[in-house]
């Protein structure tokens, strides 16, 4: 039995679901793959190395291209990493920013220079290694203010979230995630009446449903396989249409896609998976106590 559970393989659907799996969805989903905190340094079985080879070679969609949101200074300096950033390119994969500080530090909590240093950092990192400067940044720990919004605006970038997590961001001690196909099965069930009411946009006849994993984490990448399944087939289960292309393989879809999920202002309102609508709450000044004590 733990063995079942810690494969992942049980879905535990909730009692009495608030959703109704009968009411139609006018467009097919599409999941538009992430990876944060990378690339990995890691010179035994490198994660984030792994994962662009099953990107490339998977039995359910080979070629599927993702969105890898970078931090290029710091460890990531070193090799393997260093070289694995171009790698990413020249596969074909579209490349944001994550960060461009010593470590994975919260913007909001750096000072001014810190934090624009960071921005005009990681934008020219980015830049000589891509040709073109990113469009697209997520911040760490997702959270920003007034700020830092403006400020990623003004260097030509946008806030990209996410709608579903593999809770996957630990990488130390145990990084499993027994629970993986229950949190996309609740997390995606969150989103199906935005579907049918059409909260969500259409980009190129896909809803584009956008999903976040860490490329440094050795347990993703050796389930990478598992986790486009599940995607899948809780998607089946709740009776959510997907395209016959269920993963991008083209660059220029992918970002249209994400920049059309972006987030248009500093004032929207955002809803987070898994802890992190917790930590920001509605005043995100009390999330450096929650994150310290839950760190």
């Amino acid at each position: 039995m733990l063995g079942l559970l810690l494969s992942g393989c049980a879905l535990i659907k909730p009692a009495s679901p608030d959703i109704s799996l009968i009411e139609p969805i006018s467009h097919p989903v599409r999941f538009l793959l992430t990876f944060d905190d990378g690339p990995s340094t890691s010179n035994s079985q490198n994660p984030t190395a792994s994962i662009l080879h099953d990107l490339e070679h998977n039995p359910i969609q080979p070629g599927i291209k993702a969105l890898f949101f970078v931090q290029t200074r710091g460890a990531t300096l070193r090799s393997p990493g260093r070289e694995l950033l171009p790698r990413e390119h020249a596969d074909g994969h579209l490349i944001g920013f994550h960060t461009a500080t010593s470590g994975h530090k919260n913007h909001r909590f750096l000072s001014h220079e810190d934090f624009i240093a960071s921005l005009e950092n990681g934008i020219s990192d980015i830049q000589k290694v891509t040709g073109s400067a990113p469009k697209l940044v997520r911040p760490p720990f997702w959270n920003y203010d007034a700020r830092t919004f403006d400020a990623y605006q003004m260097h030509g970038m946008h806030v990209l979230l996410t709608d579903l997590s593999a809770n996957d961001g630990k990488i130390w001690g145990f990084n499993g995630s027994p629970r993986r196909r229950i949190n996309l099965y609740n997390q995606l069930s969150t989103m199906r009446p935005k579907m049918v009411v059409g909260q969500i946009p259409v980009v190129d006849n896909v809803i584009p449903v956008v999903v976040t994993f860490h490329d440094t984490n050795p347990y993703t990448a050796r389930h990478l396989h598992e986790y486009l399944q599940i995607l899948l087939e809780v998607a089946a289960e709740l009776n959510i249409p997907v395209s016959p292309q269920p993963f991008y393989q083209d660059k220029t879809a992918l970002e249209r896609a994400a920049l059309a999920r972006t987030i248009k202002s500093e004032s929207e309102v955002v809803v987070l998976p898994g802890i992190w609508s917790w930590i920001w709450g509605s005043n995100p000044d009390t999330g450096k106590a929650k994150l310290a004590a839950f760190n």
